[in-house]
């Protein structure tokens, strides 16, 4: 196998060709090296590949079968290698964690590689920082890739792997996968085990799981990471079946509620409305009702969750348990003012928080309880030139512009977060000028199966496959 044949592949498919012994895990790994060789040093999509690569365990076996792997470089851990987290406070840090994400990865077959960029402490919907530069766009390098798990996505894009780890705690999957053209799912709270020492992060918010390009793999990966461990805070209904078995049964006639209007500060790009638009015909033609939606929350309502003195605690925490300090040497100066923003806040914030969760979690659900489904575009604007507000040496902007700039863009992605529900970014459309426009299907809590269905109906009757970035392994 060559490395325009590798790149043709989902992860699905490599792990087909090595059970029927067409290819081995390590040739495997090493077109994946190569890829990471040729591809990796015009977009900054991987800080570090392994140097015992070639000889990491979960070769063989399992679902995937030895299809190579990218780790994010926050949240799930691999015990003994580096996570440094995007940022100079943790440069050098190795985790003394061997997380269940990724034991399960290894069961599975997941050969892990190496570590993808994120932005610093993954805050933001831009992967760029100061330890690590700025990762590009492979469908136009002046563009973001999206964060925060935007080297992950790129990685993808661009054909290093066919499937990568990422996590979300606002749209840090869906964002990538909607500017990097792949498939970018946030699982339901509780679906994915974070533990054995992230079961709570943000009070279940935050959620690891993977950037692909098919909805097979995105089916096969919620067979491979599902399920509950002990000690689990969040404990909820198993599916019924495989997820990969949902891919050949029906999806009968659904309530679709549809966001065709903004739902914060930034307005819809009539490019991206004319997506939804031509989503929402679709789904008419397959025969769901589709019913339009207001907004079901108040922007104000999703900000002031980020106003909390935990968020302070939480890193002063983690800056003495490995012995340094928090200041402009070590945070890039955006994290430097909300730390602080957070720290000098009273205690009596944080129940506030806890209330504000509470709050929108019982509106929002009310609004959307009538729909099996609802379609939103992932993001109101297409990718967006590098820096900005989201520079990671901006030092003009204030600690309350930025939560409302990441109010503003995160206006259909955060709020699932908060509610728990799950949601996939497709790529089901392009700009003009070509770039990806992914368009979100958000379904019931507990219910990825429907998902999976949907979704399946969705690439089948728009596939994407063909679609492929500028840069990409074996033609670039």
């Amino acid at each position: 196998m060559n490395l325009s044949e590798y790149v043709e592949y989902d992860a699905t498919g490599l792990a087909s060709l090595v059970c029927r012994g067409e290819v081995t895990p390590l040739e495997l790994t090493r077109l994946a090296s190569k890829a990471h060789e040729e591809v990796n040093p015009r977009i900054n999509a991987v800080i570090e590949i392994y140097e015992d690569a070639e000889t990491v365990s979960g070769a063989e076996g399992g679902i995937f079968h030895g299809v190579p792997f990218l780790r994010k470089d926050i949240g799930a851990a691999e015990a003994g290698r580096l996570q440094e987290k995007g940022s100079r406070l943790f440069k050098g840090h190795r985790s003394n964690t061997d997380s269940y994400f990724f034991r399960r990865a290894r069961e599975a077959g997941l050969r892990s590689l190496g570590r993808t960029t994120t932005s610093e402490l993954g805050s933001t919907v831009m992967t760029e920082s100061i330890l690590n530069g700025i990762t590009g766009n492979p469908w136009h390098l002046e563009r973001s890739a999206g964060g925060s798990s935007g080297g992950a996505a790129a990685a993808v894009a661009a054909g290093i792997t066919p499937i990568a780890h990422g996590n979300d705690g606002g749209g840090s999957v869906r964002i990538p996968a909607s500017w990097c053209g792949l498939v970018g799912l946030n699982p339901s709270r509780g679906r994915v085990s974070g533990g054995p020492n992230r079961q709570d992060v943000g009070s279940g918010l935050s959620r690891d799981f993977v950037l692909c390009r098919t909805v097979r793999d995105m089916a096969a990966a919620l067979d491979v990471f599902s399920g509950p461990h002990p000690g689990d805070p969040f404990i909820i209904v198993q599916p019924n079946r495989p997820y990969v078995d949902e891919l050949s049964r029906p999806t009968g006639r659904l309530r679709v509620g549809v966001a065709r209007t903004s739902w914060g500060a930034v307005n819809l790009d009539p490019e991206v409305l004319r997506a939804v638009e031509a989503t929402a015909t679709l789904l008419q033609e397959m025969g769901h009702t589709l019913i339009d939606i207001d907004p079901p929350y108040k922007p104000e309502w999703y900000s002031s969750l980020c106003i909390d003195p935990m968020r302070a605690d939480v890193l002063d925490e983690a800056a003495r348990a490995i012995g340094r300090s928090i200041s402009a040497e070590t945070l890039e100066p955006v994290n430097l003012k909300l730390y602080e923003f957070c720290r000098d806040l009273p205690s009596s914030r944080s129940s506030d928080s806890q209330e504000g969760l509470r709050r929108m979690r019982f509106h929002v659900g009310e609004a959307i309880h009538a729909f099996d489904i609802l379609l939103t575009p992932t993001l109101p604007i297409v990718a967006v030139p590098h820096g900005g507000t989201y520079s990671a040496t901006n030092s003009a902007v204030s600690a309350e512009e930025y939560m409302e700039t990441d109010t503003a863009i995160c206006q259909y992605t955060g709020v699932f977060n908060v509610t728990g529900q799950p949601s996939v970014s497709l790529p089901l459309a392009q700009s003009a000028s070509g770039l990806p426009i992914g368009l979100q299907i958000v379904g019931r809590f507990g219910d990825e199966a429907m998902l999976v269905r949907v979704a399946r109906d969705l690439e089948e009757a728009r596939p994407w496959s063909h679609r492929r970035p500028k840069i990409q392994a074996g033609n670039s």
